[in-house]
């Protein structure tokens, strides 16, 4: 393999920690050990991706999959459960894993291209993608071991809520409060499923044996309008547009309608994210992508009337 422990690699530039640099000091040993382990032949890593070290491999039948180790981090802890859950509908299927290592061999997605660099035209990708999702959102099993959306979001909303005590960013504070309710009290309806829980354009890739498939996932069980938002706000870069406001309804508007979702739930579930991002943006030294996501939950609480 060809530089792939280095700067060129996200992960590396990204984990800077003392935690997260022992764990990078101990990856090649890990992907040696894991490429003898389950006979693959690892070639030069993808270039996306700032949680987990993801390269393209060939299997000892030669057939391609995907060798991915990722940080050991709360929101991947049950990625392979999911997987499997899916069973390929859907969602790229895991050949392999290994739950103490966090690593997993995963079904290669030919030919690959994201969403966002499809080309289509921005109905067409929705359409794409509610095809996808409306396959991922089943009714969650009596023993899946995901964690309940309303654990994890009203954990967020404390955090929200301590980070500008903490930092103090000039934000606007009534909107800060709005979206740390708003993670409080939306986990509370909606129907209930298993979440994709990071459903961004970049996380669904072109393939042969289904013309889409989701990669990435970060599941858990909850209101499905949670879904949408990272798809909508991120494809074709609605919030450059000088009617910003009323291009993000009109999309949120189609979308809900092709997954049978309520607009307005699906525009505060957008808010509270957003309001999220910022303040975990701060918190990690970047004030700049934190002004910059809560411009974007300004926009969507305008557009959602909140």
């Amino acid at each position: 393999m060809k530089d792939g422990f280095g700067a060129n690699v996200p992960v590396f530039r990204e984990l800077t920690s003392p935690e997260g640099r022992r764990w990078l000091a101990s990856l090649p040993d890990l992907v040696g050990a894991l490429e003898d382990e389950w006979g693959v032949e690892t070639a030069t890593p993808f270039t996306k991706g700032v949680a987990a070290w993801t390269a393209p491999v060939s299997t000892a039948g030669g057939n391609p999959a995907v060798l991915k180790v990722t940080w050991p981090h709360r929101e991947a802890r049950n990625e392979a459960d999911g997987l499997r859950l899916w069973a390929g509908a859907g969602a790229v299927r895991v050949l392999r894993s290994d739950r103490s290592r966090w690593a997993m061999l995963l079904e290669r997605c030919i030919p690959g291209a994201a969403l966002d660099a499809s080309g289509l035209a921005v109905t067409d990708a929705l359409e794409a993608a509610a095809a996808v999702v409306r396959q991922l959102w089943v009714g969650p099993p009596n023993d899946a071991p995901f964690e309940r959306l309303g654990d994890v979001t009203r954990d967020w909303a404390r955090l929200v809520l301590e980070r500008m005590d903490r930092h103090r960013p000039p934000f606007d504070r009534g909107l800060v409060a709005l979206g740390a309710s708003l993670l409080e009290t939306l986990p509370d309806g909606g129907r209930t499923v298993v979440l994709h829980g990071d459903f961004n354009p970049g996380n669904i890739l072109s393939s042969t044996r289904q013309p889409w498939l989701a990669i990435d996932p970060k599941p858990m069980i909850g209101d499905a309008a949670y879904d949408p938002a990272p798809l909508l706000d991120q494809l074709g870069g609605p919030f450059a547009a000088t009617d910003a406001v009323r291009l993000l309804r009109d999309r949120y508007r189609c979308f809900a309608d092709l997954v049978g979702l309520e607009t307005d739930r699906m525009l505060a579930w957008g808010v509270a994210r957003s309001v999220e991002s910022a303040l975990w943006s701060v918190a990690e030294g970047d004030p700049d992508s934190g002004a910059h996501n809560l411009r974007i939950a300004r926009v969507l609480a305008d557009a959602g009337r909140l």
